[in-house]
């Protein structure tokens, strides 16, 4: 399992890398600039999520569990968020939406679900006597 998400992680960093490097010198209009700007988001995206869930349960510094929960979560949130913004008005169903509730919905939805999990794992107190 280590071993694909490092895999992972390796190859959104070197498709970050080549899609920032191909989107600087495009002209800042609608084709290739944003296309690989959107491609360098997504996999910065994806080069953060492994890099914090790996980190956090490589460490397993005190609390570790409630970090790689909310770590893992809002990365999650970025990506759908990001996702939803760009195909959302072309899905079936969810083109009856607002434009702005692709912005809200994966983080309406996503942060109570990492409150309920953090409140789940959270670290029980030692009582003194």
């Amino acid at each position: 399992m280590l071993t694909v998400v490092i895999g992972i992680h390796i190859a959104a960093g070197l498709t970050a890398v080549i899609a920032g490097l191909t989107a600087m010198p495009a002209p800042k209009q609608a084709g290739r600039h944003p296309h690989r700007g959107h491609v360098f988001l997504v996999a910065i995206g994806v080069v953060f999520a492994t890099a914090t869930g790996f980190t956090a349960r490589r460490i397993r510094w005190h609390g570790w569990q409630r970090h790689h929960i909310a770590a893992m979560g809002i990365a999650s949130i970025a990506l759908l968020t990001t996702f939803y913004v760009d195909n959302g008005p072309k899905l079936p169903l969810w083109n009856l939406l607002p434009r702005s509730s692709f912005w809200i919905l994966p983080a309406a939805i996503g942060l109570p679900l990492i409150t309920r999990a953090l409140l789940r794992h959270s670290t029980p107190t030692t009582a003194h006597k």
